[in-house]
């Protein structure tokens, strides 16, 4: 028995085993891919807080298993022929892993009851239901077809020419037949991967990005290399160091407002990654999920370059309702006969009920005055959780124009991982740095959605997690 008031520390066995599953883990979920190379020994045992005979152990165990393998005097890397993509070990646990699912599987699975300022999305009732429900009661005295029949392969057509009269807006040229409708942006991006690379195809990301979009590349087992993101957009001078040394085939990112960061990209910015892709062939993807929520629009990547190497997908999750799923990729029409067909092959059509609804309440002039009022609202809203927050030390490493997030540094070099879990075990999801990070630069990171920053609780959470 350990003596009063002594913490009882686990035995060296148990110590090994939980080194190995994170190696394992981080192999299931390829963190690390076939051939790459392991954290050293003395790095991952500062990393894990174990002495180095803990990790040597637990290294010469998953050679002894073939998990991975020893190259003398260069280190252990990932044997060949890795198991199958592994999503089901990643469960809602307290005691996961701090990866890409973590903050999507805990702010889905939560209780009625819990908080989530690191959720993605506004609170139910910040959504137009009001608006939603009128189309609903619309929609319900279409025609037969409209309500059961299939859609066509593009999607509907009215929805179509009313995106590409929006994306007018932004100086985007998209013929509503260079507009393929989707079930929502995951899709689009999945269907984009799907079209356009290859297992082991270098992808380039922002670090921080979205987390979503690491998971997903993962599942299409891409080489995932991260961008230093700034206030401005991608570092240009590491974007065109990374692309010329990586060959990458796609990069992806966010137009408008960046999430985590909130930041929006320059025009000058843009302009020099966009002659970055055309020195290297590079393909871009810009998701302008949030596009809505800006005061003052940021430069479009698909105005400035075209939809001939810049492709442009959007969705209206984050603004009408993420039960309604409906998204869309703008491209050029090349590419877009050739997204049908996969279409066709992996969903048969578009999903019209979807369609018509998402339509009928954009048309609706309620809709304009709906995301004034809530640009408004968020505004008020970023102002009062900032105050807040930093009453508690907590401040913003960048102040954005508008949107929902706030990126924030926590005090004293605070670990956001271990905040994030006592704050779990007290019912509030938050969303760590690291979460967004694919160099694990972000440890003292963490994004707060304001919208979801309104209960009290929060603040008590956080002030009594941050004594720990």
């Amino acid at each position: 028995m350990a003596p009063d008031g002594a913490s009882k520390q686990p035995d060296d066995g148990t110590l090994v085993t939980r080194v190995m599953n994170v190696i394992r883990d981080r192999i299931g979920t390829r963190n690390l891919l076939a051939g790459d190379r392991l954290p050293s020994i003395r790095g991952f045992a500062r990393q894990m807080k174990v002495s180095n005979s803990t990790v040597v152990e637990a290294y010469d165990r998953l050679v002894a298993e073939g998990v991975i393998q020893a190259r003398r005097g260069s280190g252990f890397y990932v044997a060949p022929h890795t198991a199958p993509l592994s999503i089901a070990r990643i469960g809602p646990k307290l005691d996961r892993a701090i990866d890409p699912f973590w903050v999507s599987r805990q702010s889905l699975d939560a209780r009625p009851d819990m908080l989530k300022p690191g959720c993605g999305w506004l609170p139910a009732d910040w959504m137009p239901e009001t608006a939603i429900r009128r189309a609903l009661r619309s929609l319900s005295r279409a025609d037969d077809a409209t309500l059961v029949d299939y859609g066509t392969p593009l999607g509907l057509a009215s929805l179509r020419h009313f995106l590409s009269r929006r994306m007018a807006g932004y100086g985007i040229d998209a013929h509503p037949d260079h507009l393929l409708l989707t079930e929502s942006g995951t899709q689009a991006i999945d269907m984009l991967c799907r079209f356009l690379i290859a297992p082991g195809d270098t992808v380039l990301v922002d670090d921080p990005c979205y987390f979503n979009f690491q998971a997903l590349l993962r599942a299409h087992r891409a080489n995932i290399v991260g961008v230093p993101f700034t206030e401005n957009g991608p570092d240009v001078d590491a974007f065109a160091r990374i692309a010329a040394t990586t060959k990458p085939r796609l990069y992806i990112t966010n137009s408008g407002l960046h999430n985590p960061t909130g930041a929006s990209l320059s025009p000058m910015v843009a302009h020099q990654v966009l002659n970055i892709a055309e020195q290297h062939d590079l393909i871009i993807i810009e998701d302008d999920i949030f596009a809505d929520f800006e005061n003052t629009p940021a430069p479009r990547m698909a105005a400035l370059g075209g939809l001939e190497r810049v492709i442009h997908i959007g969705s209206f999750s984050k603004t009408l309702s993420a039960s309604v799923r409906c998204g869309y990729i703008a491209a050029s029409p090349d590419w877009i006969d050739g997204l049908t067909d996969l279409k066709i092959a992996t969903g048969f059509s578009s999903p019209n009920l979807s369609a018509e609804l998402i339509f009928a309440v954009l048309k609706d002039g309620t809709y304009r005055k709906y995301m004034e009022t809530l640009r408004d609202r968020l505004a008020r809203t970023m102002t009062i959780t900032e105050t807040r927050l930093r009453n508690l030390g907590i401040t913003p490493a960048i102040n954005p124009d508008a949107g929902l997030f706030l990126w924030c540094r926590l005090p004293d070099h605070m670990d956001a991982a271990t905040l994030a879990r006592n704050a779990l075990s007290d019912g509030v999801v938050l969303a760590p740095g690291n979460v967004f990070s694919i160099s694990q630069t972000a440890g003292n990171l963490m994004r707060f959605n304001v919208a979801q920053c309104q209960d009290e609780r929060i603040f008590r959470v956080l002030e009594r997690a941050l004594e720990k």
